[in-house]
């Protein structure tokens, strides 16, 4: 079977495997960027399937997958609202630490040392796929996506993020993150693959998926927070997407 996984990629990320709860560690920036994520998420997840987010598990009977789950920081959130949650990482020491994290929350997670192609081979089949932070760090965005579309459903929604790939992208990412802030260790991001808004919806496309919105996340350092944007697609951007 082929797979769209870069070893060298997995690698990083096993490497700092056990610092993904600490929200002062190697992945703060996730934490941060969490909630933002989850605002997104979930009123994506609730318009395409008529649920009601102020109910006590709005998303029940709904099969999620959360591909390169890491230690679990969507795939807990989801499984609150209510989802059959199924997390995935190509990397094999984040599961652990996942399924650990899941247990002192009270929470049954699925969690799997696996990839989108093997999952797609199997059979798998889900309502929603979260593809978040995942395409820049693939060998083949294409064959990666194209696994994706296979995952879903009919009618199954496709959240994906990542990063675009400009002067500020860099300056943000990479000199800012990883060297000036040192929120993330030197070398956890290649600028070179990185993907444009229009990439990304042309590999979507290409999938067999139609593209339904697209928002930036974006930082804003005197209040210390990210939030969604209509118009700043610039750096950090999150797609959604529907199997047709």
């Amino acid at each position: 079977m082929s797979t769209s996984i870069d070893p060298a990629e997995v690698a990083k990320f096993e490497a700092m495997a056990a610092d993904w709860w600490d929200p002062h560690g190697k992945f703060k920036p996730l934490h941060m960027l969490n909630p933002c994520r989850l605002d997104y998420i979930t009123s994506q997840i609730a318009a395409e399937f008529d649920r009601d987010l102020t109910g006590p598990k709005p998303f029940e009977g709904l099969r999620l997958l959360d591909i390169g789950c890491g230690g679990g920081l969507l795939s807990e959130p989801m499984a609150r609202l209510g989802a059959t949650v199924i997390g995935a990482d190509a990397a094999p020491r984040n599961i652990p630490v996942a399924q650990i994290h899941a247990q002192q929350s009270g929470l049954e997670i699925d969690y799997r040392h696996t990839t989108a192609e093997d999952l797609a081979a199997a059979g798998e089949r889900f309502d929603v796929v979260l593809n978040m932070e995942v395409i820049e760090h693939v060998a083949d965005p294409q064959a990666f996506l194209i696994a994706c579309h296979d995952l879903l459903k009919p009618g199954g929604l496709m959240i994906c993020s990542t990063l675009n790939r400009n002067p500020k992208s860099y300056a943000m990412a990479i000199v800012g993150a990883e060297v000036v802030m040192r929120w993330l260790p030197k070398g956890t991001h290649d600028w070179a693959k990185f993907i444009t808004p229009d990439e990304l919806y042309a590999l979507i496309r290409s999938a067999a998926l139609d593209p339904v919105d697209r928002k930036g996340m974006v930082f804003n350092p005197i209040l210390w927070r990210w939030s969604l944007s209509d118009r700043d697609l610039s750096v950090n951007y999150v797609t959604a997407s529907v199997r047709r």
